[in-house]
């Protein structure tokens, strides 16, 4: 075995420019496959995470506009009969509306929040600085906000922006605000790389937003439920309440976001493996290439197989050789892969400053995928060689 294992490698290294292309095709294809996976999990990662951070934890109660009755509102009235459910552990009224606001001469497109001061809690904002919306806040219609972390480097580099004043056009009328507090929205990576689509975030009082609005009611409401209790059984039982409570039936839509969230982490993971697929075909001719080369080989060993088989050498010792070959340059091709795929992935997520789990599972998929499919394609010129006969051989035929 030892004796076989020399012998190949001699070829390889005799052939060595023949060899290190091959290596590196399989290599690309391994590389390519990992990194679009560790793409698609950082994807994946990120919408989550974005999402933990508008709330999706919990559910979200709105108005059915198809079925609401015309005096059907999100009101007081409908957050306190949540709020009273044994069920329930917080709620909170959700406003939103566009806004254009103006900070150092410059004007961004914003998505203005109207929330409580259980914000925290109910959405999982996370404070980098400053303080939340208190009940102060709320009672007094007071002209202060929280902005997101986009935002405040942005317009304001990393110094701190508590204190500073922000003007917004609200409903026509240009109104100014004092920042209280910096928000880490999520992982930041959605706004960081689609800061262009993806509008500013800025958080105000709810009582503030209808003030400025105009309104009395409410466009959401945001419930967290207490722990182990089913979403699916809460929402039931929140919409018997609130249609019991106030005689409006089939006004009221309450949706489970985890549910939501659940089925989007579904639709990614299949992103994932059509994307890896994509990669798999490069891999698949990576590997072809391995039976052009050991079917040229063949050729070029005519004479050297004759002398083996003249000398003793069965057909299994020869076919041996050819896999043998075979399985070296396409281990040494997904190992080089691998370290590529890897090394690339964590430079990309420092680029980007986000974190990265790499995918093992996948990493075991291709590689043992790439050996499969090049020890496949080895088998046909190793066969060939096996069947030569020694007196053919010798004579180049």
């Amino acid at each position: 075995m030892n004796e076989v294992f020399c012998c190949v490698m001699r070829g390889l290294i005799r052939k060595k420019g023949r060899s290190l292309l091959t290596i590196i095709g399989i290599a690309i294809g391994v590389t390519a496959v990992i990194i679009i996976s560790n793409i698609s999990q950082c994807g994946a990662m990120a919408v989550s995470s974005e999402l933990d951070s508008l709330g999706v934890g919990g559910l979200s109660v709105s108005l059915d506009n198809t079925n609401a009755d015309s005096d059907a509102v999100l009101s007081d009235n409908e957050l306190n009969i949540i709020k009273t459910s044994s069920y329930v552990e917080k709620a909170m009224p959700l406003i939103f509306q566009t806004a254009t606001v103006n900070s150092r001469g410059e004007n961004t497109q914003a998505l203005l929040w109207g929330i409580d001061q259980n914000a925290k809690e109910v959405i999982s904002l996370k404070l980098m600085y400053g303080r939340f919306i208190n009940k102060g806040d709320i009672a007094t219609n007071a002209r202060v906000c929280l902005v997101d972390e986009s935002f405040a480097k942005e317009n304001f580099g990393y110094s701190n922006i508590v204190g500073r004043k922000i003007t917004a056009l609200c409903s026509g009328n240009y109104e100014n605000f004092e920042v209280i507090g910096v928000i880490k929205t999520g992982s930041g990576l959605l706004q960081n790389m689609m800061g262009n689509y993806i509008p500013t975030f800025m958080y105000l009082s709810y009582t503030t937003m209808q003030e400025l609005y105009a309104m009395s009611d409410f466009h959401r409401i945001a419930v967290k439920i207490s722990d182990g209790a089913e979403p699916d059984i809460v929402g039931e039982k929140l919409v018997k309440a609130l249609s019991t409570e106030t005689g409006f039936q089939n006004s009221y839509i309450v949706e489970s976001m985890a549910k939501q969230k659940e089925g989007l982490s579904q639709l990614m993971n299949i992103v994932t493996m059509i994307l890896s697929a994509v990669g798999g075909v490069s891999l698949f001719v990576a590997s072809l290439s391995i039976m052009n080369v050991m079917l040229v080989s063949v050729g070029e060993k005519k004479r050297e197989i004759g002398i083996k088989k003249a000398i003793g050498a069965c057909r299994g010792d020869i076919l041996k050789e050819f896999l043998i070959e075979a399985f070296i340059l396409t281990m040494s091709g997904s190992i080089l892969g691998v370290i590529l795929g890897i090394v690339i992935s964590f430079i990309g997520a420092f680029m980007l400053g986000i974190s990265i789990i790499i995918r093992y599972d996948i990493i075991a998929f291709t590689v043992i995928f790439a050996l499969f499919t090049g020890i496949v394609f080895g088998i046909y010129p190793a066969n060939k060689a096996s069947k030569l006969k020694p007196v053919d051989a010798l004579r180049g035929e």
